[in-house]
């Protein structure tokens, strides 16, 4: 994985420019990783996670002449706002009950932030797989890509305060999720 910072994504489209043979194979080798935790955070299935990292390649490279470098990490950027919206269209095609409604998942708490001090990455993805596939595609598109939620609910065809209801019960139940885990984890 190349970090945003390095000249690596300058050199990556200069050898696409090139028509150079091993561009395909050092733009993958750079981002396979960091792609794949990205659908990771969408689609908890691993066949479904692989079919759509392999759909995302397919239209990285078929696209790659459009792509007009802006400076580092601009590339990144790219690649990692198409694999976003091939995994939203994969779930938008292939679920239509993703939300959840029930108010028996957790009580009605106050908003709370998840105490994550202590735990690597891998665990948070772990765990952010395991809710409720509403809450993550919620929790995902307002944290991580900064998503309204007037923008979630016409990405994901629900109202805005549906996309704040199930925000609310994702950090809720992300939150037990991690402090059951540190306990478990303290308790060895």
């Amino acid at each position: 994985m190349i970090l945003s910072g390095t000249d690596e994504e300058k050199n990556i489209i200069e050898a696409f420019r090139r028509g150079d043979a091993m561009a395909m194979d050092r733009l993958y080798t750079c981002y396979a990783r960091y792609l794949t935790s990205v659908c990771a955070r969408y689609l908890s299935d691993d066949d479904d996670l692989k079919d759509v990292l392999q759909e995302s390649f397919i239209k990285i490279f078929s696209q790659i002449n459009t792509f007009e470098y802006r400076g580092r990490g601009s590339l990144k950027a790219w690649v990692s706002r198409i694999t976003v919206n091939e995994c939203l269209m994969f779930l938008r095609n292939t679920r239509k009950d993703r939300f959840c409604v029930t108010d028996t998942d957790l009580p009605d708490l106050p908003d709370e932030e998840p105490d994550t001090e202590g735990l690597d990455m891998d665990t948070m993805t772990s765990l952010i797989q395991r809710l409720p596939e509403g809450y993550r595609l919620v929790l995902n598109l307002f944290v991580l890509e900064g998503k309204s939620h007037k923008e979630i609910g016409e990405i994901l065809g629900i109202k805005p305060d549906s996309s704040a209801s199930q925000l609310h019960r994702a950090k809720n139940m992300l939150a037990q999720m991690i402090k059951n885990k540190k306990k478990c984890c303290n308790e060895r």
